[in-house]
């Protein structure tokens, strides 16, 4: 309850509502900004291929440090 007169709250995006995107909207944004801007957004556990997954997680690792949540790998 705010009393009259008082300051409003402090306004943060982490409070926020979830996005209503659902999964389709969410695929469309990742196709129009890696034809827009060559910005890719792929989950990890997406990539099939063993070498390739390894060679995108290296990347990653070297360009923004290891992981701190999710998934090891069997590490």
């Amino acid at each position: 309850m705010r009393l009259p007169g008082a300051p409003a709250l402090p306004r943060c995006p982490l409070g926020r509502e979830p996005s209503p995107a659902n999964a389709a909207d969410l695929e469309a944004m990742r196709r129009r900004v890696w034809r827009e801007q060559g910005v890719v957004s792929l989950s990890v556990e997406d990539i099939t291929d063993p070498w390739l997954r390894q060679a995108v997680v290296n990347e990653a690792t070297r360009r923004w440090g290891p992981r701190t949540g999710g998934p090891s790998h069997g590490r």
